[in-house]
């Protein structure tokens, strides 16, 4: 605000006082507003790996009813034309969809568009899409019905009703003028159940609080929530280790088991059918507990409880928090029981992860190999 003096008129000096508004001194300053990002523990929240959806795929037009009208023509004949046939409901496969939180409870499938006049048929729906994650299953009734692995792969889960027939339909020597026409057929329902089993090369196997995402953390791209008490992690987090060679592995990081976990003790069965789609497993032992090697016991157990054979798949022992003291000496000891390859590792200071992240990729050109015995198709990320 600036004042200043003007000429004297009628004996009087005036004084004008000038206001600015668009003066940074009086304007409020209004910044750019950035969306807030979510922390990787919010975004957990929204992780959702079962889903009971409704399907209503979309009923058929009817058919249309209907004579030819033209001036001095007194006999037009049928002319009503057949309904469209009903919207289906696909479920499909994207690489952008992680969870199956954006699945709805119920959706409902176009109808089609019932027949006109002038043999005007009436217009096919589209087909309603579900998006979800690789590694989705579908199970209608306890029976799995679809097991989508592929980018890309698509199941029809409702199909629409078939369009009625118009009277043109029914024209024939016998019935010159038919009066009848059909209506559409209604679409399928159906309740299907979706589950999702994260799609990774290895598993991080663990009890609470073993340093699991502190050694995905160390070793891949992912940034999981890291805490000191135990379930920090809820729902099962996937990190990418890459290599010179451009080869990439996926490394899933599993919320921790308890005992009973194959009796859904702690939401064990929810956590274990993660590690179902695993190619091979690592193992995580707090090597500052003590008897590590009973960790090892327990977690095998449970493991073949949920599904025998499941402990036998590749596997590798990963002794974490070798920063600590206590660590060394339970270290001999879990060689001297243990006759497996056991990788000394310290996710805290990322001590000797190289070695684990070498390992790894032999676990992992060991499952390429077997994969092309068999003439399957690996899993590419």
């Amino acid at each position: 605000m600036h004042a200043r003096p003007l000429e004297v008129q009628n004996g009087v000096n005036e004084t004008r006082r000038d206001f600015s508004s668009s003066s940074s001194s009086c304007g409020k300053n209004r910044g750019v507003s950035k969306k807030k990002e979510l922390s990787e523990k919010k975004l957990t929240r929204y992780f959702i790996d079962h889903r009971r959806v409704k399907l209503v795929a979309g009923s058929g037009g009817n058919g249309a009813c209907t004579f030819h009208s033209e001036p001095r023509k007194e006999w037009g004949g049928p002319d009503g034309g057949n309904g469209g046939n009903g919207g289906d409901i696909v479920i499909k496969v994207t690489r952008q969809v992680k969870s199956l939180s954006s699945v709805l409870a119920v959706y409902h499938g176009q109808d089609g568009e019932s027949g006109g006049s002038k043999n005007c048929y009436g217009r096919n729906a589209n087909s309603t899409y579900i998006y979800v994650p690789i590694g989705t299953i579908v199970k209608d009734q306890g029976k799995t019905v679809a097991d989508l692995s592929r980018h890309g792969q698509q199941y029809v889960a409702a199909y629409g009703g078939a369009g009625g027939k118009g009277n043109r339909f029914f024209l024939s020597n016998e019935n010159r003028a038919p009066m009848m026409a059909t209506p559409g057929e209604k679409g399928q329902e159906r309740v299907l159940h979706l589950e999702l089993r994260t799609m990774a090369h290895a598993g991080l196997v663990g009890f609470p609080n073993a340093g699991k995402s502190s050694l995905l953390r160390a070793i891949s791209n992912a940034k999981p929530a890291v805490a000191s008490y135990p379930f920090t992690t809820l729902n099962p987090h996937v990190g990418i280790v890459q290599y010179r060679d451009h080869e990439q592995v996926a490394v899933a990081d599993i919320p921790g088991l308890i005992h009973g976990a194959h009796m859904n003790r702690g939401l064990g069965i929810s956590f274990l059918r993660h590690i179902e789609r695993c190619r091979f497993l690592l193992f995580v032992l707090d090597l500052s507990s003590p008897e590590p090697w009973a960790q090892l016991e327990h977690l095998r157990f449970e493991l073949d409880q949920y599904d025998p054979g499941l402990s036998l798949r590749p596997r590798a022992i990963v002794a974490n928090k070798m920063d600590l003291p206590e660590a060394r000496e339970n270290l001999q000891a879990l060689r001297n029981r243990v006759t497996e390859r056991i990788i000394p590792v310290s996710a805290l200071t990322g001590q000797n992860t190289e070695e684990l992240i070498l390992h790894l990729r032999e676990l992992y050109d060991g499952y390429l190999e077997s994969e092309s015995k068999a003439a399957d198709s690996p899993v590419k990320w």
